[in-house]
């Protein structure tokens, strides 16, 4: 199977141009090709496919096999590999995903695509479409006990769901591998959930940790840092242009209050094209 590594602020996966290639078992390959021991490593697998409805379709899968609806990184890397590999010859692109049609925005430099803008849609906050389960319409600042601790959640989806939880300090403090799967399996998640963990730098700056459904912590999250976003500005802490920063780098996020649509802004970059050969039992 021929591949290429690509990564959008440290959020890894390996993608595939299924233009060309066939991929039998996505979940078993994703697991394969994600173990960063036996496989290829990775926050998991992306093949670019298809559409009838837009320029190519992202189908993605996280490192334990699920399937994600959307990602904000790698929607970018998707986009670049669309424009650098000759799937489009367009610097304004559609892209279908399970969260619905993305469009975007590419940036080139030296004939390469360097940065995108991604329209991201409109962020969901009924609780009942999250899901969160909750006996109001919208989760802003609710509490949550987990593991005998209250935390305050607010809950966003932007084509998967989030639960972003306001910090008085640094979240690089945190133990996050010991309570991010508390998080990810509470009860009051029914899809199980996204949890950025977010302390406010200034109105217009906040820096995050994610641990992401699937895959456990990742350097970066997309529709996280649109979530935390929303979320800053659903809490009054931070105005509608916001720079997140991340453990893999800034991502520059705008949620355009009259038009309800967020845009995310942030670079995507090639690793590295290679083949691999696949165990029999998933070829």
């Amino acid at each position: 199977m021929k591949f290429t590594k690509m990564q959008g602020i440290g959020n890894d996966y390996v993608y595939v141009n299924c233009f060309k290639e066939e991929v039998k078992d996505p979940a078993a390959v994703a697991r394969f090709v994600s173990d960063r021991h036996f496989g290829i490593g990775s926050d998991g697998l992306i093949l670019i496919r298809p559409s009838e409805k837009a320029d190519c379709t992202m189908d993605m899968y996280n490192l334990d096999g699920s399937q994600g609806a959307m990602c904000g990184n790698g929607i970018r890397c998707v986009a670049k590999y669309a424009y650098d590999y000759g799937i489009v010859d367009k610097t304004d692109i559609a892209v279908e995903t399970k969260a619905g049609i993305k469009y975007l925005h590419l940036t080139l430099k030296d004939g390469k695509v360097s940065e995108v803008r991604v329209n991201m849609g409109a962020p969901i906050l009924e609780a009942e479409k999250i899901p969160i389960v909750s006996e109001k319409e919208q989760v802003i600042d609710e509490s949550l006990e987990v593991e005998g601790k209250e935390y305050y959640i607010t809950g966003v989806s932007m084509g998967n769901p989030h639960a972003v939880i306001f910090l008085d300090y640094s979240p690089k403090e945190l133990e996050l591998e010991k309570i991010g799967p508390s998080f990810e399996n509470h009860k009051r998640f029914p899809d199980r959930i996204n949890t950025e963990f977010v302390h406010v730098l200034n109105r217009n700056t906040v820096e995050m940790r994610v641990w992401e459904r699937g895959s456990g912590e990742t350097m970066a999250c997309g529709t996280g840092a649109c979530a935390v976003a929303v979320a800053s500005i659903l809490n009054d802490f931070t105005e509608d242009e916001v720079t997140v920063k991340l453990l893999g780098g800034d991502l520059k996020i705008f949620w355009d209050r009259k038009e309800n649509l967020v845009y995310m802004t942030g670079p995507a970059t090639t690793v590295f094209d290679g083949e691999i050969e696949l165990p029999e039992a998933i070829a």
